[in-house]
């Protein structure tokens, strides 16, 4: 095998070398399991994949990644075998590249911008990106703060999850000793507990766990907020407090039996069964199997993907999703239903559910079918119901998976901090800072600003939250 650093893969190598994504555990075996599906590169093969990379004068992919990677230099750095560079340079604008090189729908984001995608596929970004973080840490890389200078400032985070986590990266590389609070056991939030293993392994977020304690980020798990620690506390003990709360309130669908027993929410079915893979349990979110039996999962986002996909590894006897719009119109990404549809999902689409029936518990979904009208102020076009056009499909349990909106708790609102009428919070308005509330110390970013998005969105208004802090703590 040729050594990376002397192979000369000339300018045309995208034109001899196609896109070879790493191997895929087949179907047969993956469903019976909760492992992940995807394979990682070897040495060679990461770099003959990088080497693909045509090098843009405009480089599309690096504008279309929401923490804007530099994607073209660290796909050079791979190419030429300099793997620890590589990682240096993708941990200065992303503080989770492996867990975004696994999650992120790069088919909508970098990889749908990249000039090869027009025929000749894409680079394949995303494997290159997990890859080079996995191998560096095997091989004993660490982020390097030996030049740091403690400021003796602090900051306490409220969220172990994606912003959270983000947040508490930069400041700890500013000198800011980063404090992370959470409710839960592990840090991740949702990373951990709502998406499931099959797409991210827990362990791998349990490694980023380590790497920000040796960082010297410290970590209060199972306290909560409210409960056990008063924001007030806080307040009075840090310099600044950030809020990277996520969005958890679920959205509801308005038609009748959504409170019939076998209707269920997205994320507590999912929340207990990946408590259920970790071999714990929590009573607020127990495990729900669906074995055998016939379920409908309402929704066409990456919470519907994960609801039908794990259903089909529980054993379920047949499961369907149904979505308002087209295939092309689903919010999620293309790699998840496409390996949803290899797993035995059924897809019905431009159905929207008119009620859910049943006597002491749900026993079918009364459907109606669709065609796309208009678009709306967003530009997707809206689905309009087509009479006469209903249809009843039996089922033993129903998942609704509608997305999420925030809901900050009143002890945020009492400390001044103000929300937009869809509760999401108000940050960096008027002559504040970014990300910065109407409490001049409590800063905010994620979907708890955003609403429900994605992680790679959350780490990016953590990153830039962290920046504005630091910039008020040290000016």
């Amino acid at each position: 095998m040729s050594d990376p650093q002397t192979q000369d893969y000339g300018p045309l190598h995208y034109l001899h070398t196609p896109r070879q994504d790493p191997q895929v555990v087949p179907v047969q075996v993956r469903v019976l399991g909760w492992q992940e599906i995807y394979g990682q590169y070897q040495q060679q093969q990461a770099a003959d994949q990088a080497a693909r990379c045509i090098n843009c004068g405009n480089p599309y992919c690096e504008w279309d990644c929401p923490v804007h990677n530099f994607i073209p230099d660290w796909l050079r750095l791979i190419k030429q075998g300099r793997l620890f560079e590589a990682a240096e340079l993708s941990h200065q604008t992303n503080s989770l590249p492996e867990i975004c090189g696994r999650i992120c729908p790069q088919d909508r984001l970098c990889e749908g911008a990249c000039t090869l995608n027009d025929g000749l596929g894409a680079v394949s970004i995303g494997s290159i990106e997990k890859y080079i973080t996995d191998e560096a840490l095997k091989q004993g890389w660490r982020p390097d703060l030996s030049k740091v200078v403690n400021t003796g400032k602090r900051v306490a985070i409220i969220g172990a999850g994606p912003a959270g986590l983000a947040c508490a990266d930069v400041l700890a590389r500013s000198g800011i000793q980063a404090e992370v609070f959470d409710r839960y056991p592990r840090i991740g939030g949702l990373l951990t507990y709502g998406i499931p293993p099959f797409k991210l392994d827990k362990q791998v977020v349990q490694t980023r766990y380590q790497i920000m304690r040796d960082m010297n980020i410290r970590f209060h798990l199972g306290t909560e907020i409210g409960r056990d620690v008063a924001l007030s506390t806080l307040l009075q003990d840090y310099h600044a407090v950030f809020a990277g709360i996520g969005a958890y309130e679920r959205v509801e669908g308005d038609f009748p039996g959504r409170d019939l027993p076998g209707v269920h929410a997205a994320l507590p079915y999912l929340i207990g069964n990946v408590n259920h893979v970790l071999g714990s349990n929590d009573p607020a979110t127990p495990y729900l199997s669906f074995r055998d039996q016939r379920v409908l999962v309402l929704g066409g986002g990456d919470t519907a993907m994960d609801c039908v996909r794990t259903a089909i590894r529980q054993g379920a006897a047949r499961v369907i999703c149904a979505y308002r719009r087209d295939e092309d119109n689903m919010p999620g990404s293309r790699r998840e239903v496409h390996n949803a549809r290899e797993e035995g999902v059924e897809f019905l689409f431009q159905r929207q559910p008119l009620a859910i029936t049943g006597t002491e518990r749900v026993t079918a979904v009364r459907l109606q079918e669709t065609r796309l009208g208009a678009a709306d102020a967003s530009g997707r076009r809206q689905p309009e119901a087509i009479p006469g056009s209903e249809q009843e499909i039996a089922v033993d349990a129903v998942v609704m998976a509608f997305g999420f909106r925030p809901q900050p708790p009143a002890w945020l609102r009492e400390a001044g901090v103000q929300t937009h009428s869809n509760a999401r919070i108000r940050v960096g308005e008027e002559t504040r800072r970014p990300y910065q509330t109407h409490h001049p110390r409590i800063f905010a970013g994620g979907d708890v600003v955003r609403g429900a998005d994605l992680v790679v969105t959350a780490v990016f208004e953590g990153r830039e939250a962290a920046k504005s802090i630091a910039a008020m703590l040290l000016s």
